[in-house]
């Protein structure tokens, strides 16, 4: 697969310091938060932790995505709700690695339009972009 090419019209900018057991914030002062492993994980669980972070960012980019969809074929997602969950564990060859489950909420629409719209804000949305091929992505309708 090709690499993609972009022009890209923003782009965010976020430091970490002590890496999964520290703190991370963005250069414009709008994010900062401390980061701790899950307890899960043998941490403290006190602060958030980048799993939490990349499901917040793909579940609100899903919902973009699914937006613009639905602009394009006059669907009504008003009340609509994306869920992501992403796991991280051990790969076989003793790495780490990441899966995701989004869960999507149409009420508005029947049960064929809302697959028929998840699937394609998943040709749409950057971060499934990023993602595809690399790790597995599960999606759902509720």
């Amino acid at each position: 697969m090709p690499i993609q090419t972009v022009d890209v019209v923003y782009t965010a900018v976020a430091t970490a310091e002590n890496g999964r057991d520290g703190r991370v914030a963005s250069d414009d002062g709008k994010l900062d938060v401390v980061v701790n492993p899950p307890k899960e994980q043998g941490g403290s669980g006190a602060g958030t932790n980048p799993e939490q972070l990349f499901a917040a960012g793909y579940s609100a980019c899903f919902q973009g995505a699914l937006s613009v969809v639905a602009r394009r074929e006059n669907a009504d997602v008003s009340g609509s709700r994306v869920t992501a969950k992403v796991g991280i564990g051990k790969t076989p060859d003793g790495g780490f690695g990441l899966t995701v489950e989004i869960a999507v909420s149409i009420p508005q629409v029947d049960a064929a339009t809302a697959q028929d719209l998840v699937e394609k804000a998943h040709q749409v949305c950057p971060y499934s972009h990023a993602t595809r091929g690399n790790i597995e992505v599960k999606l759902t309708v509720a």
